[in-house]
Parts: structure tokens; C-alpha cells; sequence
């Protein structure tokens, strides 16, 4: 599924963090198969090592807080941006709140499902525009955009936004994500261009 954004944006008159050029779609890429499995009640876990104690939440549960939408971009590290996508779902904020860091816990390793792995911070996800998304463009995702529900971190590459999402574990510095033990940067902000760590292009183009 291809998801079409306005014909109104460009990369001549919209920002775009260097080394990428916009794109009129959505294009559908990650790593491994697409789950099939039925969505409900999709389980949602915040734990890990450091943590005195894992909670447990579902997609269902997250939707009782109130939502909220998200306009921003999707930037990938190969160089293509798809710009002004409207998202809609809950402040990823809102699960620290239900399950909160330990006391100087500031690292957090985030999945999606078939333990995809990425790693972020506590302050990534306390972003004004992290969303832990459930709609795109006014409508349910799809399985291929993420459904049921997939993490969007605006600032960062998307490689750090997993679909599919499962949840984070509290982890120290030093713990790295699938794509980040192989040579993606560990911050992935997409406005310093940090997209990796070893020479080379990617590999993939991944949402």
C-alpha cells in the first residue's frame, strides 16, 4: 500500500534536514515479513533489566487516554523524505507516564514485532510529536504501515519509529538495536545527518 501525501509539498518551499529530497508517497519498507496475526488485544510492554517491574498495556487500553494528531515528516537514511503526513494516535509520553524510567535511566531499547529493535532515549520519547500512532491520513493503518499501532519519532530517522510496535525496555548506554549493531548511528537525528556510524550507504531503505 502506497499512502499519497498533498500535492502542494516540495522540498522547494518545505525544510528538509540535509541529504534528503522529498517524495510524493509513502513507500512500504522494513525488515521481515508482515504480521498476519489478528491485531486485538495486541499487547504493549514497558520493562527491561533496570526496571523493578514490567507493565503491561494494549493497544485497546492506550486508546482510552485522550488523542491526539501529529502533522510531520518521515525522513529515511537511504535520502528520501515523505513530508506533512498526519498522524493520529497517543503521546508516546503517555506510556512513560503508566510506566515510568527509574531514577536515571535515560536509555531505552523500543520494539516491534519479531523483536525488531531500535534504540532511543527517555527525552526522544517525551517529544512533543512521539506518537505512538494508530491512524495515518484520517484512517486505520494498515498492515503495512504498521498496524496495529507503530511508533513515529518525527526527529529521528525512521528506522527508530518500529511498526508494529511492541513496547521498550529501560536499558543501559551501551545496548544497542538491530540496525545499530550493524552500523546505523546510535542518535539517528535527522537534521545532523546522523546516519551511521561505519562508512558505506544503507543497506535498506526501512520504515
Amino acid at each position: 500500500m502506497i499512502v499519497a501525501v498533498p500535492d502542494s509539498t516540495s522540498d522547494q518551499d518545505h525544510p528538509l534536514p540535509p541529504g534528503q529530497k522529498a517524495r510524493p508517497d509513502l513507500p512500504v519498507r522494513h525488515y521481515g515479513p508482515i504480521p498476519r496475526r489478528k491485531p486485538d488485544p495486541w499487547p504493549i510492554a514497558v520493562g527491561g533489566q533496570l526496571a523493578d517491574r514490567t507493565v503491561t498495556t494494549s493497544v485497546a487500553e492506550l486508546l482510552e487516554a485522550p488523542a491526539t494528531g501529529v502533522t510531520a515528516d518521515l525522513h529515511c537514511a537511504s535520502g528520501w523524505s515523505c513530508l506533512d503526513l498526519e498522524w493520529e494516535g497517543v503521546p508516546a509520553a503517555t506510556l512513560l507516564e503508566i510506566a515510568p524510567p527509574p531514577p536515571g535511566v535515560t536509555d531505552v531499547l523500543v520494539y516491534g514485532e519479531y523483536g525488531y529493535s531500535a534504540n532511543v532515549t527517555v527525552e526522544d520519547l517525551r517529544s512533543p510529536q512521539a506518537l505512538i500512532a494508530t491512524t495515518l491520513g484520517g484512517v486505520p493503518l494498515s498492515a503495512e504501515h504498521g498496524a496495529p499501532v507503530r511508533l513515529v519519532l518525527p526527529h529521528l530517522y525512521c528506522w527508530k519509529g518500529p511498526k508494529w510496535f511492541r513496547g521498550w525496555d529501560y536499558v543501559t548506554p551501551d545496548t544497542l538495536g538491530f540496525w545499530e549493531a550493524r552500523g546505523y548511528h546510535r542518535v539517528g537525528n535527522c537534521w545532523l545527518e546522523q546516519r551511521h556510524t561505519l562508512p558505506g550507504p544503507p543497506k535498506e531503505d526501512l520504515i
